[in-house]
């Protein structure tokens, strides 16, 4: 079973999906403007998968 809510998207602003995938405890956020993705764990918050393009990732 999964919920679908309406967001913006954190990359480009534009209208995206998230979804609460409850049997696997996922969301998955998706964006078709940009092609943003991000699947976590909804009970560790830990992220599964990214991709966002446009989005540089910074040296520690």
């Amino acid at each position: 079973m999964q919920t679908v809510h309406n967001i913006y998207c954190p990359n480009c602003g534009s209208k995206a999906e998230r979804y609460y995938i409850l049997d696997s405890e996922l969301t998955r956020t998706q964006c078709s403007s940009c092609d943003y993705l991000m699947i976590s764990c909804t009970r560790t918050g830990k992220v599964i998968e990214a991709y966002a393009p446009g989005i540089q990732l910074s040296k520690r």
